[in-house]
């Protein structure tokens, strides 16, 4: 029989996986491209948005140099290189990763949409629970940005 020190221990084990699993949230059924948008962001300030008109949630879209679709490869490589994240969706012109933060494995949604027309790729970054995400949607995707610039392929 384990001593009390020891099932302290487990319980405590076993709570903390319990919690860290519940941190991961649903996947949200608004993901993905419609009416050629991203899903609008929520009211909560943990999102950011390319088709966002508001202030708070709008981020610049990715612009591309050259071929649209280098820099899209190039957005893929460098999502596919992040630590703790998973690319769940990838087609021609749209993906969709999960991000897990380091500390409680917290889940954002990272969408990509390319727009060769529009010579852009549209962006989405959302965290899934809570309500302020700190800035990390946005750092995230002015990180990716910063990598297609390094890379020549974006501005």
């Amino acid at each position: 029989m384990p001593t009390y020190p020891t099932a302290s221990l487990i319980s405590t084990l076993v709570l903390a996986a319990i919690v860290l699993v519940s941190c991961s949230g649903n996947v949200p059924a608004s993901l993905g491209v419609s009416d050629a948008k991203l899903a609008p962001c929520p009211a909560s300030p943990n999102c950011v948005s390319s088709d966002a008109q508001d202030h708070e949630h709008r981020i610049t879209p990715l612009y591309t140099i050259g071929p649209p679709e280098d820099a899209w490869m190039a957005a893929r490589n460098w999502v596919a290189n992040l630590p703790r994240t998973r690319i769940v969706t990838e087609r021609a012109d749209y993906l969709h990763a999960e991000c897990r933060s380091a500390l409680f494995g917290f889940v954002d949604d990272l969408e990509l949409n390319l727009r060769p027309s529009e010579r852009i790729i549209a962006v989405r970054s959302a965290a899934r629970l809570g309500y302020s995400d700190f800035g990390v949607n946005r750092r995230r995707v002015e990180a990716l940005r910063a990598a297609l610039i390094r890379q020549g392929v974006g501005k």
